[in-house]
Formats: C-alpha cells, structure tokens, sequence
C-alpha cells in the first residue's frame, strides 16, 4: 500500500511538537514513546501498520481545538481516530502524523425525550447511546456489527448503517447536528436539535467525509422510543443465489422489516460454533425481522413466509422466545470475530441494487473459484450492502495480493451493476485507487475542491479517500 513520504522536517521537530501538545493538554494526554505509539499504528485493516508521530487523547471540544491550532501552525498532518475499528484503513498514520484519539470524549452532554434527541461526545461507543436512554424506553437506530467498540466519531465519518438500517436508515438518517473543529482550530456548529438547518446541507457533506474536513467532537442524535415487539424469522435455502432472489422479492412485494441480513453455510457454522445461536446447517440463512404489534408481527411474518415458500426453504423457522430472539442477532453480531478465530480474511463494502443480488452472488462464486480463494458472505441484505470476507493465508506469500486483486474485482461489479464502493466502511486507504472507477476525473475534483474549502492545507486524515497520485498533485498545488 503506497503511502506519503513522511516530512523529515517534521520528524526532526518531534520534540518541539510534543512539547506544545503536552504544553496544551493533561498530563498522559500526549503519547509520543514509540514502545506506546504502536497501539495506533493501524486500525481494523490490521495488514497495513505505520507508527504515528504521537498520539494525543483530548477529553473537549476545547482541547481538541488547542491541538489542531498547534498542528496547524506546524503543519504536521492529523489523522483522527474514534475506536480503531474501521476496516478500510480511515484511521491509519503516517510517520509524520498525530493520531487525535476521541475516546475520553464520552459524555452524554444533553437528553430531550419530548423532542427525541439526545447530544453526546463523539467519543462515546454506540451502543453506549442506546444504553443511556433505554430505561425510558427509547433507542438509537443505527446498529453497526461493532456497535459495542465503535465510536460516534466514526459511524458518522463513515455514515455507518448496521443491520436494522433498512427501516431506520443510517447515520445521516439519525443525526441532526454537529460541533465540528476544523484544522485551523476554529469551532463550527452544524444542524442542532431540530430536522433540518437552514441554507446549505453543510451537515450532510461532513457525514461521511472520513475525517477530512474536520474532527466532530459532539453530535446531537435522533433517537425513537422502542417498538413493541420484534421478532425474527430464519429462512435456510439451499443455495446463495435462491436466497438473494428471495430478497428480492420481499421488497418487491413492498413489506418494510426491520431488517433482512445474509449469511452463508462457511459463515452460519462459524457463528454456531461460536455462539451455538441455532442456527440451521444450511447453504444460505437469511435473517428477517419485523417489528410492531403481535398482531402487526403475525401480519408481516404470515406475508414474508408467503414469499419465501415460493423459493422451496429448506428451513422456515421463527423466533419463539425474546431469548432466541437475543442469541439469533448474538450470532449475527459476532460473525466478523467468529470467522476471524477460523481465518485470515479480509471484508469488503460493495453495495448494489437488491434486483441485482443473484447475479452478484453468482458472479462472486465464479471469482472465488477463478482466484483459488474462499470467499463468506454475511450481509445486510436488504439495502444491498454486502459484506464479502475473503480468506486468505497472512503468512503464505503471494495471498495478500491475490486476496486483494479479487476484492478490487468484486467491488467494481458493485459499480458495474449500479451499486458503489462502499456502503457504511468507508474508502479510507482501501478503496482509495478505486475511486476512478465510480468516479469521473471531474466528479473527483469536484469533492477535492471541497475538503479546499475546509482544509485547505489538505493536513487531515493524510492519503485517504482520493487516489494518491491525485491528491498529493492537489496537496502540493495549495502549498504553492
């Protein structure tokens, strides 16, 4: 993975920097041992490492406005990073930056049930959101794989989603407004406690920017009170292409379930063996659940069941306790950490039409048999975000490569059919080359010509996003 050049004029003023972090910081806000560094030196995408320049670890809006105003008039490169569990690389260092960490930013800063909104630190986890307003019976939505590690800093830099985003939406969907501390230190506020600002949609270019146009410390969410009652119902088919066709046809039929997930027999043993969720022996699962009444649950169960026996299940089975319930999504959940006991692997993001399902789901054997790689599927099937793990051998020469040769194939027949490169993980250093593939050479000047207009020393998040070559030309342009 081809990075920057570090600055060695930065690399020689390290002492002078760290002393005017530590200098506007807490004592142990600031980690500049390379014995201490190493924890930053990747994030979920663990097959590429760089130690940073130092890592520092504000706990306000304030403090982190100090540290960007320091790296702003030294010119030194900042990566931001909330929990470190992107899986494309977006809090990834260079040798020449400071890693700003967000985790002891955690308050709950502000509740309002009658107005349903709740304003917390972006540092605080995302299920941490829910869990501070769930004894009054409401929720936060999006609900990312992660959720128990991953930080509200970085569902919004990666516009998360999770697997009940079919009927919530995504980040954009639940978030209403933003303090956002821009390189030279300066502090904006975006939206507020109300559906939607005046003028330009100024919060919906920052959702989704992966850091480069700011570092939002607090966020004012949307949350909704608890439905009441959910149910899940697994439906086995006998191969990968019957149960995206089954898909399909469940949105077609316009029933709206909270949620429709994927999981493939190398997936579905992995998770049963490490959860024991009970989840049948089959070729592909499909997880649906509706929500509501028992009356609305028995409607949209009796409807979905309709469909699914037009496509001959091999397995048809409900929920029969809020138990079962629990340990179905449990397994769901722990997919990511259940193949990784079993495999190296790597998880991609593609996303595409759900017509176009069976196809992509064919054509993704086909490639897996053409590259002489496994490939699992676990997905959130109803919006079309797939979630593609490729296995492959860490230590074996070669496989690494050829791994992510079939990933570049896989994502761009995500564009081909219609979709994009990703849906909820992000570019970061992954995606970064291919770009040019869903993009024109004007549409990416287009989006550079924003991050300009907010870092226009182009310090933020450093080698993400764009492709390299592109912006090192645009960075090396405004330095002139």
């Amino acid at each position: 993975m081809d990075m920057p050049i570090p600055d060695a004029s930065i690399l020689t003023r390290k002492p002078q920097i760290v002393a005017r972090l530590e200098a506007v910081l807490p004592p142990g806000a600031v980690i500049s041992d390379p014995m201490e560094t190493r924890a930053y030196e990747c994030d979920g995408l663990t097959a590429y490492r760089c130690q940073p320049l130092a890592a520092v670890l504000p706990a306000s809006t304030a403090e982190v406005a100090a540290v960007l105003r320091i790296c702003h008039e030294e010119g030194v490169p900042v990566v931001p990073r909330g929990s470190g569990t992107s899986l494309a690389g977006g809090a990834m260092p260079t040798a020449d930056s400071v890693i700003l960490g967000v985790a002891r930013l955690n308050a709950v800063l502000e509740t309002s049930y009658d107005d349903r909104y709740i304003r917390v630190q972006t540092g605080r986890t995302n299920l941490s959101v829910t869990g501070a307003v769930e004894a009054d019976g409401f929720f936060y939505a999006p609900d990312p794989s992660s959720q128990l590690a991953c930080a509200i800093a970085g569902n919004i830099g990666m516009n998360s989603g999770g697997a009940h985003c079919l009927k919530y939406g995504v980040t954009t969907n639940n978030l209403l407004g933003v303090t956002l501390v821009l390189m030279d230190g300066s502090v904006v506020e975006l939206g507020g406690a109300h559906l939607d600002a005046a003028g330009y949609d100024l919060l919906g270019v920052v959702c989704g920017s992966e850091g480069q146009l700011g570092v939002v410390t607090e966020a004012t969410l949307r949350i909704l009170p608890k439905p009441e009652g959910a149910r899940p119902i697994m439906l086995g088919f006998d191969s990968n292409e019957v149960a995206g066709a089954c898909v399909a046809d469940i949105i077609r039929a316009g029933v709206l379930p909270v949620a429709i997930e994927f999981m493939d027999r190398p997936c579905i043993r992995a998770c049963e063996a490490f959860v024991h969720a009970g989840y049948p022996d089959v070729e592909a699962l499909l997880i649906v659940e509706v929500e509501g009444s028992e009356e609305e649950i028995a409607s949209q169960l009796a409807r979905i069941r309709a469909i699914a026996e037009r496509h001959a299940p091999s397995e048809l089975r409900e929920s029969a306790s809020a138990e079962q319930s629990a340990l179905i999504w449990k397994g769901r959940k722990a997919a990511f950490g259940a193949m990784g006991q079993i495999n190296d692997y790597m998880c991609l993001d593609g996303t595409i039409p759900v017509s176009a399902l069976p196809m992509v789901l064919r054509r993704i054997e086909e490639m897996s048999a053409q590259y002489g790689l496994k490939v699992a599927n676990v997905f959130h099937a109803g919006d079309g975000n797939m979630h593609p793990l490729i296995l492959f051998d860490a230590n074996q020469p070669g496989d690494l490569e050829k791994c992510e040769a079939l990933g570049a194939d896989i994502l761009c027949l995500c564009v081909e059919v219609g979709g994009c490169l990703t849906g909820e993980h992000g570019v970061g250093v992954e995606k970064r080359d291919l770009m040019s593939v869903q993009f024109s050479p004007d549409d990416l000047s287009a989006q550079m010509d924003v991050k300009d207009v907010f870092d226009p020393g182009w310090l933020l998040n450093p080698a993400k996003v764009f492709p390299l070559a592109a912006s090192e030309t645009r960075r090396a342009g405004r330095a002139s």
